[in-house]
């Protein structure tokens, strides 16, 4: 189906009898959503451990709390969600090699999890000012546990947004790729300044994300190029 030039999947022929089909195939992809979701609750909430190995570096001293980067934290539920809507319906092959990074990259976090459970104590014990903002964090710190931190899940979830919009052909021009590296470290260093991260756990993630970004990107392209060549 074609909308303003653009083709877009036509969900609206999606049946359960065609879900194998190439056209709505990738869409059981999203089936990993579901477990992911099990096993953050299984290391969260039912998988309590007695003790965690506290993150922090001397970086983390350096860096201070700032109520104002909330804004792009929470963004980020936006990021992800706005890429998978897209992708889902302009650029399905995006949408697969996406969901290749984020199921090895995700597990990986998990595992790390499940083997090293980790926490950061760096909350602060209370705010230097008082504000709609900072009420929201007393209220989000409650709610949001701070065990399970390193590598940052936030961290990896931008990058693959921004990996993902890197990918997709629409979105591939310089202005568009240097627009969602930006919101990626924006939301990244957000996780430091609002102390629900350290800095250690940023780091971490890059080399989780560089193992995604080859098992999504680099060797499906590879194998693909080596069959041309055969063919």
């Amino acid at each position: 189906m074609t909308v303003k030039g653009k083709k877009i999947t036509d969900y609206r022929k999606l049946r359960l009898r065609n879900i194998n089909s190439p056209e709505f195939s990738h869409l059981k992809l999203l089936l990993f959503w579901p477990v992911f979701g099990f096993m953050f609750l299984f290391v969260e909430r039912i998988g309590v451990r007695s003790e965690y190995f506290p993150i922090s570096c001397a970086l983390d001293d350096l860096i201070p709390f700032c109520e104002y980067f909330i804004i792009p934290y929470l963004f980020w539920f936006i990021f992800l969600a706005g890429i998978h809507i897209y992708t889902l319906l302009y650029d399905t092959a995006a949408f697969r090699r996406m969901m290749r990074f984020i199921a090895v990259t995700y597990t990986i976090a998990i595992a790390v999890y499940l083997v090293f459970p980790n926490c950061q104590e760096l909350r602060p014990e209370e705010f230097a000012r008082d504000n709609v903002l900072t009420r929201f964090m007393t209220w989000f710190y409650g709610f949001d546990t701070n065990t399970n931190v390193c590598p940052s899940i936030h961290v990896i979830g931008s990058a693959a947004v921004m990996f993902a919009a890197w990918d997709c052909e629409r979105l591939g021009t310089p202005a568009w790729k240097t627009a969602f590296a930006a919101a990626a470290v924006l939301i990244s260093v957000s996780t430091m300044f609002l102390k629900q991260h350290s800095a250690v756990d940023v780091i971490a993630a890059v080399p989780v994300c560089a193992v995604g970004y080859v098992w999504a990107y680099i060797v499906p392209r590879a194998g693909k190029r080596k069959n041309n060549i055969n063919i």
